[in-house]
Order: C-alpha cells, then sequence, then structure tokens
C-alpha cells in the first residue's frame, strides 16, 4: 500500500539528505564533548563553531549573536522571558498579537500572575496585526514587542520590519517568532531590526529537538540555563553537537536553495489550490491571497467537519486540522476565531502545507483524494 501524501511540512519537515550525511559523522565516530582539552574534543568544538557561522550566514548576524537551544519553543521562552526580566526595572508591559503560537501565548499568560502585563492585539480578517494597533498599544511601561514573522495555520506574513522599526524608536526590545519563515522567506536580521528571533530546526529539514535564538548585541537578556556556562554563559549544557551540526547545514542548504524552493513550494500549493477548486464549490481559503507563506494553504469546506474530513482522506493524504468537533462541542482554532471565520466554514478547516519533496505526482493523487471524500461526506 502507498504511504499517504504527506502535506503537513508546517507540522515537521523529514531530514534532509545532506543535513544526515553531515550529522553521520558525530553519531558513529566524533563523541566528544566541544567543552573538553583533549583531542576528542577538537573535531565537536569545530563543528559547533562552523555551524554557528552557517546560521550566521542565513541570518546576517554575528556568531557571538546565536545561542543554540532545543527548539523553537525553547527559544520563544527564553526571548520573551530572558527579556520580561531583565527590564523589569524599565516597566512589565509586553505587546504581541491573537493570532501566536502557543509557545508564545502561554508564555505571556504564564508572566501575568507574575506582575507583567500584555496587551494581546487583533488582527484584521486576513490574520496581519496592523502596525497602526502595534503603535497605539505603546505604553510608558512597554519593554517587549513579540510579533510572529509568519503564522503556522495561514500563512499570513506579518509587517515585522514595520513593527521592529517603531519599537526601535521608542526603546523596545523586539521578538519574532520565525520558525516558519526560515527557509520559505528571505531572513536578514538587521534589514527587519528585530532585536531577538526564534529558529526551529524541525521545520527546516533538521532534527527535531535543536533551535537556535538570535540575540542583537547589546540586548539584556536574562539566563535561561544554568550550569557550566556553555553558550556564552546564555545556556548551560553540554551542546547537542549532532543536531547543532545538521541545523547549520540545514540553514546553509535554506540559504543557498531558498529561491528555488520558494518557487517550487508556490508552485504545488497553488496546482492543489486550482485542483480542488475545479472538483469542489463550497471551499473557503483563509489567511491573505498574497501576503503568506509558499507553501501554506488553509481551506474550510462548507458545514463538514475537520477530523471527519482527515479520516475519509487519512489512507491518501496526511493533513492537519484547524478545529475539532466531538459530539457535543466545537473547538476551533484561536488563528480562526481571531479572523472571524463563520463556525460553519471554520469547523470544517484543514491546513495543506507543502514542501521540497512534493511532486506533482503527490498533488494529482492529492486533489483527487480530497476531493473524493468531501463530496462523499457532502452526500
Amino acid at each position: 500500500m502507498k504511504k499517504p501524501i504527506y502535506l503537513d511540512y508546517n507540522g515537521t519537515t523529514p531530514l534532509d539528505p545532506e543535513v544526515i550525511a553531515a550529522m553521520r559523522p558525530f553519531l558513529e565516530e566524533e563523541f566528544g564533548n566541544p567543552s573538553s582539552s583533549h583531542w576528542y574534543g577538537i573535531a565537536p568544538k569545530r563543528a559547533v563553531a562552523h555551524a554557528r557561522k552557517q546560521i550566521c550566514a542565513l541570518l546576517n548576524c554575528q556568531p557571538e549573536e546565536i545561542i543554540f537551544t532545543s527548539g523553537g519553543t525553547e527559544s520563544n521562552n527564553h526571548a520573551i522571558i530572558g527579556i520580561a526580566f531583565a527590564y523589569r526595572n524599565k516597566g512589565n508591559h509586553i505587546i504581541t498579537g491573537k493570532i501566536e503560537h502557543p509557545a508564545v501565548l502561554e508564555v505571556c499568560r504564564f508572566l501575568e500572575p507574575l506582575g507583567f502585563e500584555v496587551t494581546y492585539l487583533d488582527v484584521d480578517e486576513f490574520g496581519i496585526v496592523p502596525a497602526a494597533s502595534v503603535e497605539k498599544a505603546i505604553r510608558p511601561e512597554t519593554v517587549l514587542i513579540t510579533i510572529m514573522h509568519a503564522n503556522n495555520e495561514v500563512g499570513t506574513i506579518q509587517p515585522v520590519e514595520e513593527i521592529a522599526a517603531l519599537a526601535r524608536d521608542r526603546g523596545i526590545v523586539m521578538h519574532t517568532d520565525a520558525a516558519q519563515s526560515v527557509g520559505k522567506l528571505p531572513i536578514d536580521v538587521q534589514a527587519m531590526k528585530v532585536d531577538l528571533l526564534s529558529v526551529a530546526g524541525h521545520k527546516i529539514y533538521a532534527p527535531k529537538g535543536i533551535g537556535a535564538l538570535y540575540v542583537r548585541t547589546g540586548i539584556n537578556l536574562r539566563k535561561f540555563m544554568f550550569g557550566a556556562g556553555q553558550e556564552m554563559g546564555w545556556r548551560a549544557g553540554t551542546e547537542n553537537v549532532l543536531e547543532i551540526v545538521g541545523l547549520g547545514r540545514a540553514c546553509e542548504i535554506a540559504g543557498r536553495d531558498l529561491s528555488k524552493n520558494m518557487d517550487h513550494m508556490r508552485k504545488m500549493r497553488d496546482m492543489l489550490h486550482a485542483g480542488i477548486q475545479s472538483r469542489l464549490s463550497e471551499v473557503r481559503l483563509n489567511g491573505h491571497t498574497e501576503k503568506r507563506l509558499s507553501n501554506t494553504l488553509s481551506l474550510s469546506f462548507h458545514n463538514l467537519e475537520a477530523n471527519r474530513i482527515l479520516e475519509e482522506i487519512g489512507l491518501d493524504v496526511a493533513a492537519s486540522a484547524g478545529a475539532a468537533c466531538h459530539s457535543d462541542q466545537i473547538k476551533i482554532s484561536h488563528v480562526l476565531e481571531a479572523i472571524n471565520v463563520p463556525v460553519d466554514w471554520a469547523k470544517g478547516t484543514l491546513r495543506f502545507t507543502t514542501g521540497r519533496m512534493t511532486t506533482e505526482t503527490d498533488i494529482t493523487r492529492a486533489v483527487d483524494a480530497i476531493a473524493n471524500g468531501v463530496e462523499r461526506l457532502s452526500g
């Protein structure tokens, strides 16, 4: 039996073969601790330094501005909690958006009982946080603005550069969660004017359990892990050399092939959308038609339930649901609620995301499976 077509690249990505090849020596023979002063520590130490340079080349920053983490969630936690406590003497106000990833929203909620005030900004019908709304929300006590670069569910790209410029003019720290945009959009932290930026390895064909946090030189950040002082003292713990190497190689590939990969993913996404539209009439696109990730397609199927559609197509297509329907309730994602998708549409929302490995044959098969499944359920 054929495996289902994988259309959930925003959920996670397979490892790139080049990433696996780069990691292999550190899985097999180069097992040393990079902090060791003897011979076995030499190659791992050099590998970590090289990976840091590979990430810097992608983001346009300096090696000392990169902290390796366990993934995007830790990067967001470190950025938000680290700034909140480091700048508490200046103020206690944080600004974020209502469609952020839980790795941002839950951190902000954690801080509220500790004396911090958080403003959760509304978005427009496309999922965009207007820069004017951010400017209006700024107070004298605002110390941090955290707005994602691109949304994981609908793909909407935020005006981060404009918001960051506002923040910098007012001496406010700006963080962006770029877990979904690295490898899908050009990333230049200097042009973006952000102070902190989060990277997740498993969204860019690197392993799960590795990430990075960019911290601009001069930004004060509270330590996240205490111990022997690795990562320039910001994050203690023996380095995850194997996966750091994988992340570095993945970032190098992302920069090298960015234009080609963006074009390919967009072509596959648009082919999928056009195919579904040609077969089904009751379909709604969520998010912005143009200002969104090149691989992301959020579609709502009228008066159907997302879980039922996934069950119907599960042997042929792997995608994710935007709503969970149970016998007595419908739980719609906070993103769809924020952009005011009507319930009769929202409950039938699926997210399809293409990737480097997606082929036209995959898309043709997926269109048939999705259209046939929806037609059967519409009955």
